[in-house]
Formats: C-alpha cells, structure tokens, sequence
C-alpha cells in the first residue's frame, strides 16, 4: 500500500458557542482545556488506482453539512480521487466541542442555529488533515491487532440489554463490548507513521456542567500516544497520527461507578433511573475520578494503555485490494424483509418522551422520565398547540413509543431532520470499516457486525475483520434492536426511524458487503441525494462588538498576578485583561491562546514548554459587562516538571471601532517570571 497519515485543527471558537452533546442550551463554551483535530489516514494500492480515505475529527458527530461541504471541497481540489464512497467522516462524539454546523432544525435549537465559524473550522481541518496526509503518501504496511479493555465502560441502559433474548446474551461475556480493535501504519523502512484504534464508549467523563472545549477521554488517549511518539514536540505537533475513533457505543457510558442519586448519595440503577426524591434529574453517573477532569484522565489513560500494548504487539499484516460500497438510502421509507412471509417498513423520524429524559451521563429537564412507553397529556397537549399533531400513520408505525417530536412531519422553518442517509463500507483488505451513520448500541452493533461477516462468508470472501465506525457522514441519533426499543429508554426513544431501524440497516449493509466481495460496486443504485440547504448565517449568537479594557489598564495586562513560588502538584494562575476568544477564532484558524515558557539560562531565552493544546493548561474566559472581560490562564504543574524560572503568556485579539467599522487587532500579555521548586 501507499499509506499517508495528517493532523490539523478544527476547534473553532471556543466561547459563546453552545456545545454539542448533551442538548444543554445552557452549556455554551466560556474557553479551552485541549485542542480539537482531524486527523486523517489515506491507504492507496501500489499499483492500482484504488483508495480508501478514513478521518476521525474530535467532533460531536459529523453532519450532513460537514460531510456536503467537504466532498464538495475534495472535488474542486482533487477532481475524482476523493469521493462519497471512499471516504468516510467520523466523530468521535466527544460532547464538550462547539455545535451549530448542522443543516436540520432539531439541532439549531439548542445550538443557536446555524454558526458559520464553527462549520467552517470543521470543514477546513477536516480538507487540511486530508491535504496533509494525500501529500504524505509513502509506501507503507498496515497491521491489525484487538484486545480486551477493562475497567472502562458500564451499560447506562442495561435494562434494555436485559429484553434481548437469553439465548443472544448467552454467547457474550459482558453487556458492553470490551474489544479494542487496532490499526498499525508504518512506512516500508518500518518508521511509524500511525494509529487508528475502534473503541465502545461514549466520550461523556466530561459532564454537561463542563464549559471548556476539550476532546474528552478519548482526545486524551489521543494526546498521551501522539506526545509519546513525537517525543520533543509540543502538542498537536510532530508526524505521528493517533485516532481513538468511536464504534457502536450507544448504550455505553465510561462512568463506571454507576448511577446514584446526587442529593441522596443511594444507587438509581433501576428501568426509570429515577430517584425517591427529585426523579430522574437526581439520577447521575459518576466517573472513576474524584471530579470530571480526573475522571476523562483516568478513562483516557486506560484507553492509551491497551492501545499502546496492543500497536506494540501487532504482527498480523494486513493486505488485500482496497474497495468501497455507498448509498444514499431515504430512511424514513424502507421495506425490510424479516423472512419469506413477513415485511415491514421504517418510519417517518420522530423522537420519543423518553429523549427529553436524557440519560445518567447527561440528565433532561422537566419531569420526563426514562422508560416512557405512555405519553403523557400535559405535554403532548403542547406540542399539539405548539408543533402540531402526530398523524395517525407515524404514531401507529412508531409504536410503543409515544412521540414528544414528529420531526418527520415537521418542516417549518425547514425539515427538522434527515430522511436521506449514508449506508458505507470501506475494505482495507481483510478490514471492512462500516460507517454508520448514529449510535449502535452494544447488541444492534454485534448483531450488525454478525450480518456483514456472515454476508462476505457466504459470497467467498471469508474471515473478514469488521468493525463498525461510529458518527459517521450523517446524524441520525440512535439505534437500538427490536426488543431493546419496546422498553423505550432514551436509546430508544431517539431510534428515530422506528422499530425496525436495525432490521433496515442490516439489510441495507447485507447489500453493500455483498457488492464488494463479488466486485459488483459499480451497480450498486446511487439512491436519492441528499438535500443542500441555502443557509445564510442564521445564529442567536450575540454578534461581535468592541471590547474595551477597565479605566487606565490595556489589553492583556495582568490583574491578578502569579505567585512567586510553585511545587509539583500546584496549580499556577494569572487573570488578564482580556477580549472575546471568537475574534481569535474569526482571525485565524490555529490561534494558540497560551504558552508556559521556561527560562533558558544557556541561551539566556524564554523557551515555549506547552501550548493550549495541553491537557495541564486551562484558559477560562469571563465576560463582564460593557464588553469587558477576563482572561485566566490556569497550569496544573504535572509530576516530573523541570525545576527553574517560568511564565505564563496569553495571546487574544480585541475589536475596536474605527470611524464605523470594526477592526481586530492582535494583543499578548505576560506573567511575572515564577520558580518551580
């Protein structure tokens, strides 16, 4: 093979913003704990024209959107090379980046509609990795290696698994999937080039109080491999490409002491996850940590860990013709054949009472509760007034789920959700890679991943690994298997398209997989395409104004100093005048905020130690009021620090009002020099 590997930004802006995951409105971004990345692998034959282009970008979920836009741009650059088959966008689902780079309704609620700055981050890293990795190709070989992680993940709906039938959960050890499935890239002198690892659990040790952009446990699994390998780089820089990718981590959840009630302290791990007190909002997962911070690490660091052993161990190569299957499938009308005699079909989207519930990772409002399979009048008087009724078809095809949102009958102010979906299967040899496009839960992936493999048994091509990437090219919530939707848990009530979702989708990946091993990809039907909304910039933001610093200070001054003294283990701390973080974000795409810098006294120099792309460094923004604001720049002072003279330095950017326009102009500041002792 030829095989390329690249990394590029795509954070975006980082405050006001609201984040993408937990459907919070009130969690919007007020700074930064870690950088966001794309990072991309091209594998090409040698000699053939064939390639396969696979990105996992630390986003919530690709959208539509993204996926449009960056086809759109692969096309202008690069003509066929790169196209909707072979390439395949994933997210790794970590719910702390910037939202709003959606084209349906549903999310502009809670993300403030449609965010330019933030679709255009995403796009444009996602080209640049693709860019850096097409001009990186070499000659290469791949290996393959799986292993077993522990202590890292729980079920959050393990009374869904439970409706699963004895004889299906008899023949697996956990109700989570604790396999680990690694990729090993290498140039042909045998010099690493990187590393893409397929892992089950939701990136949520972040909780939903969190306001810092960060890439959760898995960016951090991420960070602690690239650091290892690209020994001497700061973050985000040096060759080496690490992606801890999702997979079929629907029902998974890394906060692996379970559910307890936060005003009680007793355990809610029961069909409702509802407490005696206050309900299902008191009903709350916690991390293996004593906070969230500590609890992304240690997940994170678990992950790194199996990673590392297993890329360290693997020996079996990978080889084989690359191939690539796609369609675009309208999901809301799909006739799926269960046996000779029976057939039933997919739903118009719609969401359930129980999505309003949220989850133990990620609690919902009101008095929703999980495990709704009766609607309740209040609310669906409501949404009768305000949204309008269910017709009898949808609810009659979605049942048991009571519906809370007909978004597949909703299409004001535009359609409130996608009815045309990507099914996708890339080969690297003996891998196939199916993207999804969603949230598989634990038994709808396995029994996924059965289907495909039997699929290219019984067409000849045998012993195939296949391992389901998550998030992929389109949004579409969750899906869960028959008997887990009849109980309607959050899971659930978001399987937009209805009971049979699965049954669809494994048809429809029965088909692609059948297209590849009898080399019939080409007739494939290319299906309905999707929609490409005329958006202008329509966001509930606030718009950029002037800043202004306090009477008698400038931008970037300190107001509250360091001290002068720190050890291991403390945290060192600097509050600046500060300016809105988004006029940064507009300016350029890779804005670094902040550097630690020791002193050199051999070169008699500051030397730069760590970025904002550090896992030790936190930047926190603070508006106050007639547009000024604070800065603090916090150093979590790691075991194992070099002992001597530090700083810590800020860079923004400020907006000014010049006769009547807004100009930005660019500002640093800096620390008092401080000992580590």
């Amino acid at each position: 093979y030829l095989v390329g590997v690249g990394r590029a930004d795509c954070t975006g802006p980082v405050a006001q913003v609201p984040l993408m995951g937990y459907a919070n409105p009130e969690q919007v971004g007020r700074g930064l704990l870690s950088r966001l990345y794309s990072r991309a692998f091209i594998v090409a034959e040698a000699e053939g024209p064939a390639r396969v282009a696979f990105v996992s970008a630390d986003i919530g979920m690709v959208s539509q959107r993204v996926r449009l836009e960056v086809l759109k741009q692969l096309q202008s650059k690069y003509g066929d090379l790169y196209r909707q088959d072979n390439v395949i966008l994933s997210g790794t689902h970590t719910h702390s980046g910037p939202g709003g780079y959606f084209q349906y309704f549903l999310f502009w609620i809670t993300s403030k509609g449609l965010i330019k700055p933030a679709l255009n981050s995403i796009v444009n890293g996602i080209v640049k990795s693709i860019d850096i990795a097409h001009e990186n190709m070499k000659k290469g070989r791949i290996f393959i290696n799986r292993g077993t992680v522990e202590n890292s993940q729980i079920n959050r709906s393990p009374f869904s698994y439970l409706e699963n039938p004895e004889s299906e959960r008899k023949r697996y050890s956990s109700n989570t999937d604790k396999e680990m499935v690694v990729l090993k890239m290498v140039d042909e002198d045998g010099h690493e080039l990187g590393l893409i690892s397929w892992f089950a659990v939701h990136p949520v040790s972040m909780k939903n109080s969190n306001h810092l952009v960060n890439s959760d446990n898995v960016g951090y699994a991420s960070y602690l491999f690239e650091q290892q390998k690209n020994k001497g780089m700061l973050p985000g820089e040096g060759s080496f490409v690490a992606a801890f990718a999702s997979s079929n981590l629907g029902d998974v959840s890394p906060n692996t002491r379970g559910p307890f009630c936060a005003n009680t302290g007793e355990s809610c791990d029961n069909p409702q996850s509802s407490c005696p007190i206050g309900g299902a909002a008191m009903c709350m997962a916690e991390g293996p940590g004593n906070d969230m911070f500590e609890s992304t690490r240690i997940i994170g660091q678990n992950i790194y860990l199996k990673a590392k052993e297993l890329y360290d161990k693997a020996s079996q190569e990978v080889t084989g013709p690359l191939r690539s299957a796609h369609q675009w499938v309208n999901m809301s009308d799909v006739s799926v054949e269960l046996n000779a005699t029976h057939t039933v079909k997919t739903c118009k989207p719609a969401l359930g009472h129980s999505f309003a519930a949220g989850t133990i990772d990620g609690v919902g409002a009101f008095n929703f509760t999980q495990g709704s399979v009766e609607g309740d009048p209040f609310w669906d008087n409501i949404r009768d007034q305000l949204l309008g009724e269910p017709s009898n078809e949808t609810k009659a095809c979605h049942k048991p789920k009571p519906i809370l949102f007909n978004t597949g009958e909703m299409s004001w102010p535009r359609p409130w959700h996608p009815d045309i979906v990507d099914v996708q299967i890339a080969a690297i040899g003996s891998l196939a890679i199916l993207a999804v496009p969603g949230e598989f839960t634990t038994m709808s992936g396995r029994r996924l991943r059965e289907a495909v493999k039997s699929e290219f048994d019984s067409h000849g091509t045998r012993g195939m690994n296949v391992v389901i990437a998550g998030l992929c090219n389109v949004y579409t919530h969750y899906i869960t298997t028959y008997e887990e939707y009849q109980v309607q848990r959050y899971e659930a009530a978001s399987t937009i398209y209805g009971p049979h979702t699965l049954s669809a989708y494994i048809q429809l990946y029965r088909g692609l997989a059948k297209a590849i091993a009898l080399n019939a990809t080409q007739e494939l039907p290319r299906g309905p395409e999707p929609p490409f909304f005329n958006i202008m910039d329509i966001t509930l933001l606030p718009s950029l104004s002037a800043d202004k610093a306090p009477a008698a200070k400038t931008f970037g001054d300190v107001l509250e100093e360091v001290s002068h003294k720190y050890r291991e283990g403390e945290v060192a701390e600097v509050t600046f005048v500060g300016a809105n973080p988004r006029n940064s974000a507009e300016n350029a795409t890779e804005h670094n905020f902040l550097t630690v810098e020791r002193y050199s006294n051999i070169t008699s120099s500051w030397r730069v130690v760590l970025n904002d792309a550090s896992w030790d460094t936190r930047f926190y923004w603070s508006k106050g009021s007639g547009g000024q604001s604070n800065v603090t720049i916090e150093w979590h002072i790691p075991a194992g620090t070099e002992p001597g003279a530090y700083r810590l330095r800020y860079f923004g950017h400020y907006k000014k009002r010049v006769l009547l326009r807004l100009v930005t102009i660019p500002f640093e500041g800096s620390s008092s020099a401080f000992q580590i002792t």
